[in-house]
């Protein structure tokens, strides 16, 4: 983000359409906390919105802005030096902003750090700023990014720092993130002096995981389990096969799918399906990526079997993943039997006992 010894503490928050509140009020939080606890105001910010204007947040509040996006390029350009920029998102994927993407730029020329939150990463890397870096993504938007912006070194992690740039995955992953530039500029002792006005008990630091911890995700205990699961989840694109995950896990085939039925209720097999089937639904409702694209980058060798396990999973073919939720409503409701045997089969599934089917 900032060198420790830059004398630059003024951060210029650029507000996102439907950007996260949660998100930028965590991030400048950390900073006035630091001002507090140090007893003078050692960092600074301005907001900033496309025209001026007031910025609607996803939850439809307003934030006032300080300055437009083109009274700071102008600025920018009579300075000699740039400040922070902080292009905070939400979960939206953000609309293309030409001018935006050349003031970053600018920014950058000029030596200027940036930081992107949520779906101001997208921003960033689709400026092409982010190429070769390690950038923090958050895991719904992971798919997409990483379809869209292969040079990028993705990650599903709270918050990353590679250079002058830092990124985080958005909710309040950027109060980790800005208290660990204050350590830098200040130390431990502040931070903890922070983090007991915010009633934070844990500061999580670059790299660590976004999602809770896996066996806390699925209610798991066993090792074997755990690993095999995360040797899936790294291998959605081109999956293995069952008996290269077990090879890893040191136990033998029948050994792991005895404990995937106890744990999970299920086989192997079928939860890796799951998994693929859930980054696929991630892409469909998150891009516009044909749907034959879509299959092969989860794993599926052909578009009429993604289409047909999609359907079993989801209940509708996968290109209807993209109508508004109304129109999904009306499609199911025009199909009762179907729905109605769908419904035995999950409940059965939950009870463990097989279906007729």
């Amino acid at each position: 983000m900032l060198d420790s010894q830059s004398t630059c503490r003024n951060f210029c928050f650029y507000l996102l359409p439907a950007f996260s509140l949660q998100a930028f009020s965590s991030a400048v939080e950390a900073l006035r906390l630091a001002n507090e606890v140090l007893g003078r105001d050692v960092y600074s910010w301005q907001v900033i919105s496309d025209d001026g204007q007031p910025e609607t947040s996803s939850c439809g509040l307003l934030i006032c802005a300080d300055s437009s996006l083109s009274f700071e390029r102008e600025r920018n350009r009579r300075s000699i030096s740039a400040p922070a920029v902080v292009v905070v998102g939400g979960r939206n994927a953000p609309s293309p902003h030409k001018q935006l993407d050349a003031w970053l730029r600018e920014c950058r020329n000029r030596r200027g750090s940036l930081v992107g939150i949520g779906s101001g990463t997208i921003v960033l890397a689709r400026a092409g700023l982010a190429e070769g870096r390690r950038c923090a993504v958050h895991w719904e938007q992971f798919p997409i990014f990483c379809e869209r912006f292969q040079g990028v070194v993705a990650t599903q992690t709270a918050f990353e720092r590679d250079g002058d740039l830092s990124t985080c995955a958005g909710g309040d992953a950027p109060f980790d993130m800005f208290l660990d530039l204050v350590d830098r500029h200040h130390g431990t002792i502040v931070v903890n002096r922070i983090c007991e006005k915010a009633i934070a008990c844990r500061i999580r630091s670059a790299g660590d995981r976004q999602r809770l911890p896996l066996h806390s995700r699925v209610q798991l205990n066993h090792q074997a389990v755990i690993k095999v699961i995360e040797d899936m989840e790294a291998n959605l694109t081109e999956p293995l096969l069952l008996d290269e995950l077990v090879g890893s896990a040191g136990l033998s085939r029948r050994q792991i799918e005895r404990l995937f039925r106890r744990e999970l209720g299920c086989s192997p097999s079928r939860y890796y399906l799951d998994l693929r089937l859930e980054r696929a639904h991630l892409l469909l409702i998150s891009s516009r990526l044909p749907v034959v694209e879509i299959a092969m980058a989860c794993g599926f060798v052909s578009a009429s079997h993604f289409s047909k396990a999609y359907r079993e999973a989801y209940g509708c073919a996968p290109h209807q993943s993209r109508l508004p939720v109304y129109q999904r409503k009306k499609m199911r409701s025009s199909r009762p039997e179907e729905n109605r045997t769908r419904q035995v089969d999950r409940r059965l599934s939950n009870e463990g006992l097989p279906n007729c089917h």
